[in-house]
């Protein structure tokens, strides 16, 4: 397997303009690819049926709205294989099935697997705390089945609860992405510790906010809406923000690649 190269590379400035060209380049991709588009966004959406079905069968609805809420934390584990496509077809490369998925499986050894177990804690962390709002504003209801009086959620203290819930479930959803929206690619594309990757992100969404809270606005938002249709709307909308924020992340380091590129013709006509 080809050597990652070393280190975070330099990452150039972050232009609103590059969101579009990330999302016509990431459409592309899918395009060219659409079998692995289905492959992976069906795990998500098998996921998804899964959590409807155990909020049935559970009887609790409540799971369901909370759900909905942090599901799109897990959606950056969608990301490698769709990456892994783009870089390919960027290169000219064949898209073997035997390689992606063996980049997928190579993935164990190298340090995606820590960053994934920071995702999984804070997802777990938020269920948690979901348990814990729930009992916080209606522990002390009128004994109800929530399952079926959806009333309840209509009352001053249900409301209070989905717009509590609601803010600390995005507040979680943002500070994921800010550690993950550049760390996931750079984790693909070099070698690099998850920490200094999470890092790089973090910085990369501070230096760069109205662009890059745009990015996040877009994915929140066509995720929120892919979910409504039975979480069918996945098959479109996840690979399309996989492809999407590989080519966006790809625009950073041509950024950075070619302001280098004038700071050092610069230096040589000095």
């Amino acid at each position: 397997m080809q050597e990652k190269p070393h280190g975070v590379p330099e990452m150039g400035a972050v232009e609103l303009p590059m969101l579009g060209e990330a999302l016509r380049r990431g459409w592309r991709d899918m395009c060219r690819a659409p079998g692995y588009a289905i492959i992976f966004a069906g795990v998500y959406v098998v996921i998804g049926w899964f959590l409807a079905w155990l909020t049935w069968v559970t009887g609790q609805s409540y799971w369901l709205i909370f759900a909905a809420v942090g599901f799109p934390l897990v959606g950056p584990f969608a990301a490698v294989g769709l990456y892994e496509v783009s870089h390919r077809l960027s290169e000219g490369e064949p898209l073997r099935a035997s390689e992606i998925f063996g980049v997928i499986a190579h993935q164990r050894r190298r340090q995606l697997p820590s960053i994934s177990a920071v995702i999984i804690i804070m997802f777990l962390f938020w269920f948690f705390l979901a348990h814990m709002i729930f009992a916080l504003f209606l522990g002390f209801s009128t004994m109800t089945n929530v399952s079926s009086s959806y009333e309840i959620y209509l009352t001053r203290e249900g409301l209070s609860m989905l717009g509590f819930g609601t803010a600390v479930g995005a507040g979680f959803a943002l500070l994921l992405y800010m550690i993950t929206v550049v760390a996931l690619p750079l984790l693909l594309d070099r070698e690099v510790d998850f920490v200094t990757a999470m890092i790089t992100s973090f910085q990369t969404v501070l230096a760069y906010p109205v662009p890059m809270l745009s990015w996040a606005a877009i994915v929140a938002g066509l995720t929120f809406v892919a979910m409504i249709p039975a979480f069918l709307g996945l098959f479109i909308v996840l690979p399309l923000l996989g492809h999407g924020t590989w080519h966006l992340y790809r625009q950073m380091v041509e950024a950075g690649e070619t302001q280098e590129g004038a700071v050092a013709g610069s230096s040589r006509m000095a």
